[in-house]
Order: structure tokens, then sequence, then C-alpha cells
């Protein structure tokens, strides 16, 4: 074994290698040594130390009292390892403050008792630390608080305001088709999409609210100081508006609105749990009424979402199965009475909950993201049917309602020619309606969609035309084929004079445009009259049938000479 004669020399050298900080202190706090770590540490040379009292890497204010801790230290020494002080600094020469750890040694030099103080730089640690910290504390994509740190937050401002007697908000927002986002443009568009949305939202709160990523599209924002339920619904009004400007993605513009869920404590309840819930039964009722809408909580809502999640589960069910059914609905020439066309529309009988109209599980398909296989599935059965008519010598016109969901998917074209070559189907029997609604809400894009359908046969129906805001101008670039007027402004037809002058005008535009007109609802013989008068084409209504099994079409397709038994003393 290797010894060496010269002990002091090998415990310089020690000193002089240390990767930590290393003084020697006598018993009134004088640095007698400081090795050269030291100097990286706090910027001081050894030399400068020498003779400096070692409370000179401390703020003023804390000098005398570390004098204290000195003495007490030296009447009693005690070896003590690193981390047993937390949140310890020290001063460098510069003045900036250095997180460190110490860890301290007794020992004699000569004559006298000294103190050896290891110093150790936790900068990189602490760094670690809160790096730690901030990722299991926040949304790595967003920068805004996760969910538990949120209920942090919730449960503290609970307190406060249960001792305050203060008002507390809490608001719960999903972004509305979201994941068209996705499947339209991929993850990583809906990665900046929910970025700009957090963007939004943080701009649009005081400092003193806090804002969370819940998980996926889901985000939530914390009023801990509320003047009243109006103020909330304010709160909401103002993000809603922020959200609405277009949001610009490196693949193309995207259109973005949230439906909000409000409830406030202490009026709806008094604990994170059951707000909480109350906040998401709000959400879900706001968002069975459209894109871009917010609701306050009610205690009616519970039964409702009650119903809810039970046509969800139903309807999921169903879904899978297959167990819903296509009928269709004609459409006729008025003049004529001749079919000239066929609307296919949902229909499902359930076991539990019997015959369940389209608006109740349409909006629950779409909030819960059912509407995609139910969507494909009603494209898959009416191209099917048409091909069938098509193959029996009774060709018809089929209509099928896209949902906005489906219309915004970029594989929509390339599975309607999968369908086609399938089932061998002709497109041009094929009719893909949209929503005036939809087709306004980005017109450029619309009309991009539209050209790619049209391009492989398909003819492009407007429905509910009057219901929306289109701009003339607009129109009349989109390749649409046929005008629906919707049902609302039928209905009061012979009775309201302003829906009387609205579908002569629609009608008069529509042949400007060289459209053809659909007039949707009619059950009665004074409408069908009026629509006659007015030059309206066609017409499908109760009048003439209501939507019909496969098999009741194909019976009248298939007697050409007399479709139209129950109402052919309506056409002359």
């Amino acid at each position: 074994m290797y010894r060496t004669s010269n002990e002091e020399d090998l415990a310089m050298a020690a000193l002089e290698a240390a990767p930590d900080g290393i003084l020697i202190v006598d018993d009134v706090g004088t640095i007698l040594k400081a090795n050269p770590a030291t100097e990286l540490l706090t910027g001081y040379s050894p030399d400068e130390l020498w003779g400096q009292p070692i409370s000179v890497f401390l703020p003023p204010h804390m000098r005398s009292k570390h004098s204290h801790l000195v003495k007490s230290f030296f009447l009693h020494p005690v070896s003590r390892p690193m981390g047993m002080v937390s949140q310890l600094q020290l001063l460098r020469k510069d003045g900036l403050p250095v997180p460190v750890d110490i860890a301290l040694g007794h020992c004699t030099m000569g004559e006298r008792s000294v103190a050896v103080v290891f110093i150790r730089d936790m900068t990189a640690v602490k760094r670690l630390q809160e790096d730690m910290h901030y990722q299991a504390t926040h949304d790595g994509l967003t920068g805004l608080v996760n969910r538990w740190m949120f209920m942090q937050h919730f449960e503290q401002a609970i307190q406060r305001a249960r001792r305050s007697g203060r008002m507390m908000g809490l608001l719960l927002l999903d972004l509305d088709e979201f994941k068209d986002v996705n499947d339209s443009h991929g993850h990583a568009a809906g990665d900046q999409v929910l970025i700009e949305v957090a963007r939004r939202l943080r701009s649009g709160l005081r400092a003193g609210d806090v804002i969370a990523r819940l998980g996926g599209d889901e985000f939530t924002v914390l009023l801990p100081e509320l003047p009243s339920k109006d103020h909330a619904v304010e709160v909401a009004q103002k993000l809603q508006r922020s959200l609405s400007a277009r949001c610009q993605l490196t693949m193309g513009e995207v259109s973005l609105s949230a439906s909000i869920g409000m409830t406030v404590f202490p009026d709806d309840a008094q604990d994170t749990g059951t707000l909480m819930r109350f906040a998401d039964m709000a959400m879900y009722a706001a968002k069975a009424h459209g894109r871009s809408t917010h609701a306050m909580y009610r205690p009616e809502m519970s039964e409702a979402l009650r119903q809810r999640s039970q046509i969800h589960e139903r309807l999921k069910r169903a879904v899978e199965a297959q167990a819903l059914e296509l009928h269709y609905q004609p459409q006729v020439d008025v003049s004529t009475g001749t079919i000239v066309g066929v609307e296919a529309l949902l229909r499902w009988q359930d076991a539990e909950l019997g015959n369940v109209p389209p608006d109740r599980f349409i909006p629950v398909a779409v909030s819960t993201g059912l509407i995609h296989p139910l969507g494909d599935w009603v494209l898959e059965t009416a191209c099917r049917q048409a091909a069938e008519w098509a193959d029996n010598g009774t060709p018809v016109r089929v209509s099928i309602n896209l949902s906005a969901q489906q219309f915004r998917q970029q594989q929509l074209p390339m599975r309607l020619q999968q369908l086609l070559d399938q089932y061998g189907a002709r497109a041009e029997l094929i009719e893909l309606e949209i929503t005036e609604t939809e087709a306004m809400a980005d017109p450029d894009a619309t009309r991009q969609v539209c050209a790619r359908l049209c391009a492989l046969g398909f003819s492009i129906a407007l429905d509910d035309f009057g219901t929306g805001y289109s701009s003339l101008s607009y129109l009349r670039l989109l390749p649409v084929s046929r005008l629906k007027i919707d049902r609302e402004f039928i209905r009061q037809l012979t009775h309201n004079d302003n829906d009387a002058v609205l579908v002569r005008a629609v009608i008069a535009m529509a042949h400007t445009l060289g459209l053809p007109v659909v007039a949707e609802g009619v059950e009665t013989a004074a409408q069908l009259a009026f629509l006659r008068s007015n030059g309206c084409e066609s017409f499908q209504g109760w009048l003439f049938a209501k939507a019909l099994p496969a098999v009741d079409i194909s019976r009248m397709l298939g007697t050409p000479g007399s479709p139209i038994t129950l109402t052919q003393r309506y056409f002359a």
C-alpha cells in the first residue's frame, strides 16, 4: 500500500482537487482557508476570502444571527452531512444568489478548534427538481396546469371562499368537433390547435383566475372571486368570442368553438367533486344546443344527463350491432306527382327506449364521436340500396345527409368511391346533402370539397336553406345542384305572410342561379298549391308519404303507372 511521509501535502492536494467548495473556519467564523472550487462557486479567490467572516456569503440582515449559530456549533461541535438544510443560498461576489447545500466537520489545527465547511452547488439539482415539479403539475403541451394541480387550487379556493363567504365560479370547456381536426389534418395540427386555444383562453382571464387542461380537448377555468352568476356568463361569452377567430395552422385554417358548462359555489354545491360533475352536466347541455354555446347548471340537468347517458350506451350497442334502419322519404315532382328521388333518413327502434327520434340521438352521436361510424353506415347502406334499385330497373336518386364531421373528413371522396366500386352504384344516382349553415361556416373549404365530390359524379344539395346566412356571391360559386327549403318555412306558409314572402324569394333566387328547389315538410294541399303556383319543382312530406322502409319504396317504384294513389287528387 502506498504511503506518504508528508500527510500535510496529501491533505492539501485533496483540498485543491475537491469538486465542492471547502472552507476552514475558526471559532469566531473567520475564514482561514478556501480551496479553488470555492472561487468557482462564489466568485471570490482564496486570497480574497482569507480573513473574511464566513457571513460574507449572507445578506446583511442575516449576518448577526449567523454569528450566534457559529458560536453554538463550537460549543457543541457535531458533524453534519449534506441534506440537513433546505432552501439554503449564498451570495456570490457579484451579488447573485446560488442554491447550495452544506456539510460540517470539526477538527483541531495545532491548538485551534476549526470547522470544515463543505459547500455544494445545487443549481443543477434545483433546476432538475423544478423541472420535475413543473412536469408533475403542468400539461406538457400547452403549459397550463394539469388536472392534479388544478384540483389543489380548487380545494384551496373553496376553503378561502367558505371562510370569506364569497361566491366562486367553475367553467368547463370542451372544444366542438375537435376530433375532426385530428382526422382531417393530423394530430400535429390538433396539437397546434390546443396550444392556440390555451393562449387565447389565458389572454381572456384575470391574473387570479386559474385555467387548466384536464386532458384531450377539455379545459377548465376557476373564477375564485365571482361577483355574481352573470359575471360567469360574461366570462364564458368573452372566451367564446376569443375562440371564434379562425385558427391559422401550417396546413390551413380551421374554425374553433367550445361548449361551456358553468356552476357556482356555494349556490349549486359545496365540494369539488359535485361542482365538477354539475359543470360537466351543464357543458353537455350546452353541447346539445350546437356549437359555441354555454349553459349554467340547473338541477333538472341531472335527469337529462342520465337520459343522455342511457341513449349513448344503447346507441353504441345499436351501431355496433347495425340495429338502426334507413327509411326513405319520396321526393315528388310538384306538377306530375312522379317520384324523382328519395331522401335516406335514420330510424331507431330500441328494445328499452322504444322509438327514438333523430333529434334525440343525433346530438348524442355528434358529441360522443358515434357520428363517425353511424355516418359511415348510412353512406354504405344508402349506396348499396341505390345500386339495388338500379339493378332492378327502377333507378332513383338517393339523397344522403352528410354530418358536418363527415363533410370535413379528407378521406370522404375516397370512401365514397370505394362504396361505388364495392356495390356497383352509379354516382349520378347519389345526391349528398349538406346544411346551409355548415356550408357557410367556411365557404372556401366547402367549395373545394364539393368540387372534389362533383368530379366523381355526385350531386350536391344545400339542405335547410333559409336557416343560415348565405351570401349570394358565395352561393353562386358553390357547385350545388339543388336547394332544399327548410320545413319550418313551409309549416306556416299559408298562415304567415313573412314565410310566404321568404319562400317566394328563395324559389326566385334559386331559379336565377339555375337551381331547382325541393320543399320539405309539405303536409297540406294548400301548401302544395302555393309551391306549384310559384314554380317549385319538387317536394317531400307527409302529404305524399312519410319515410318508408326500402321494401315499400321498391313497391312504389315498381308500379310506375300509379305511385300516388293517396294524393293523386292534388295533381290535376
